[in-house]
């Protein structure tokens, strides 16, 4: 049930459980440690994660754009201009 509401396979959300333990799952770009039971004489049981867990790793998931501040006419830079050209432009003159 938590491999479907965070909107993924069974086998990956084991995958990211794996990573977890090791201290490797990034989402995003940022470490995550998953906090979950295994139930069990082993620790071969049922998986067991807390839905407030799942709300958690779903936020973690969640794209926000990024926007960036938009340019306005005055930050443009200014034409170049020749101000030191004193010569005759164009074609010489026979």
């Amino acid at each position: 049930m938590a491999a479907a509401s965070l909107g993924i396979t069974t086998p990956t959300l084991y995958g990211w459980l794996g990573l977890s333990d090791q201290g490797l799952l990034l989402l995003r770009g940022a470490s995550v440690t998953i906090d979950y039971l295994q139930a069990g004489p082993r620790g071969q049981g049922t998986i067991w994660i807390a839905q407030s867990e799942v709300h958690r790793i779903r936020e973690l998931m969640r794209v926000r754009p990024n926007l960036s501040p938009s340019r306005s006419q005055s930050n443009k830079t200014p034409s170049v201009t020749h101000q030191h050209i004193t010569a005759k432009l164009g074609r010489p003159e026979d």
